[in-house]
């Protein structure tokens, strides 16, 4: 049963991928996803990926997510991102109460949240919840969302609360249904222009308690090696889309190679460049080293996840850091084809000028900075590890 699904996500992934591609420039337009195309995306599966099969979903392990989501980018960059947002649902939703878990998995396993992960709102403590108010940026998928979240800093009489021994204010994020959230257009970004990641409001908006969870050490109300650390999967899903996007560009320059591609003034076609050979064998390593590293810490951290969930947190060192250079490798690899590509990739069009943009947009992500790199430092020295996750 496992196998069957697993080969029915990967095979619908492949099956869609020159449809996405094809209708790429279409998706970067509209700054989102097309209705047609989203309704394609879920009826393959691809957003009930992770929801438990006794909610209705897949429950695919780790190493299948992460080549849906290759998948996906390879074909279309803001397509694999977003459907990355949209399939980490039942991960945020598993940090709510069970019973409000079912509930909202009652009518079927295509949930989509989105919502914003910087504590950019408040909420004041009200009987039986909270009142919020906030906005928040790069809500991805906000449009087609069903439900919206915000993380906010807990106030009591307008002041924030302080957390665990008087530390840093206390945070919780907040639960809405998308008709309550107001969707601000402002996603006009240099790449992953398809993704929709507009900024998400509310204006003193009530939530109740059983809709609030706690994003960054909630415990998960779900069983299973798939909510074990979530944020800690969503870290290597990342890493995937990055492969995805890169691996694109690698197609997109050898489909242009195929064509006897012959820059202005060289003396001979970039396909019988030694030079230009070189630099695209190390571009393909780049990215073959880039997805099996992120592979390599998946099979530990779902190893880790089933058997033993306390080994989880000497892991966070090693794939906080992973993504950083993952993203290193992978925008090195599509700078190679773009370069080499000539003027033409610098139109409006060019594929790879598009995957130049997203990978570039991409390398901006918080959890991609370069700083995370020191966490492997300090792990190698024995020293102590600044973990966010």
């Amino acid at each position: 049963m496992e196998d069957q699904h697993r080969d029915r996500l990967t095979g619908a992934a492949t099956d869609l991928a020159p449809e996405l591609s094809r209708r790429a420039e279409e998706i970067e337009a509209a700054r989102g996803i097309p209705a047609d195309l989203l309704d394609e995306l879920r009826a393959a599966g691809f957003f009930r990926m992770f929801v438990p099969r006794s909610h209705g979903g897949h429950e695919a392990d780790l190493h299948t997510g992460l080549r849906v989501l290759e998948a996906l980018a390879r074909a279309d960059g803001s397509t694999g991102w977003t459907v990355m947002i949209g399939s980490e649902t039942p991960h945020l939703l598993a940090m709510l109460p069970r019973e409000r878990f079912d509930k909202l998995y009652a009518d079927g396993p295509d949930v989509v949240v989105a919502g914003g992960f910087a504590p950019q709102g408040r909420a004041e403590l009200a009987d039986g919840g909270f009142q919020v108010t906030g906005r928040w940026g790069y809500a991805s998928g906000s449009r087609h969302a069903d439900l919206v979240f915000g993380n906010c800093v807990l106030t009591g009489d307008g002041e924030p609360l302080p957390g665990p021994a008087g530390g840093a204010p206390e945070l919780r994020s907040m639960l809405f249904p998308a008709d309550r959230v107001t969707v601000h257009d402002t996603w006009h970004a240099l790449g992953l222009r398809g993704t929709g990641s507009h900024d998400v409001e509310v204006s003193d908006a009530f939530c109740p308690v059983e809709d609030s969870f706690d994003l960054f050490t909630g415990v998960p109300c779900v069983p299973g090696p798939g909510f074990v650390a979530p944020l800690v999967h969503f870290v290597l899903h990342l890493g995937a889309v990055a492969v995805g996007i890169a691996q694109g560009a690698l197609d997109d320059m050898v489909a242009l190679l195929d064509g006897g591609r012959q820059r202005l003034y060289a003396r001979q076609s970039l396909a019988d460049s030694p030079a230009f050979r070189t630099q695209l064998g190390r571009a393909d390593l780049d990215v073959r080293a880039a997805r099996a590293l992120v592979h390599d810490l998946a099979g530990e951290l779902w190893a880790a996840c089933a058997t033993d969930p306390d080994a989880v947190a000497g892991l966070h060192p090693r794939i906080s850091a992973a993504l950083p250079w993952v993203t290193e490798r992978t925008a090195a690899a599509v700078d190679t084809c773009y370069r080499a590509a000539g003027g033409g990739a610098s139109r409006d069009g060019s594929p790879l000028q598009r995957r130049f943009r997203d990978i570039h947009t991409f390398s901006q992500h918080a959890a991609a900075a370069e700083g995370w790199l020191g966490n492997n430092g300090a792990r190698l020295l024995g020293r102590p590890v600044e973990l966010a996750y």
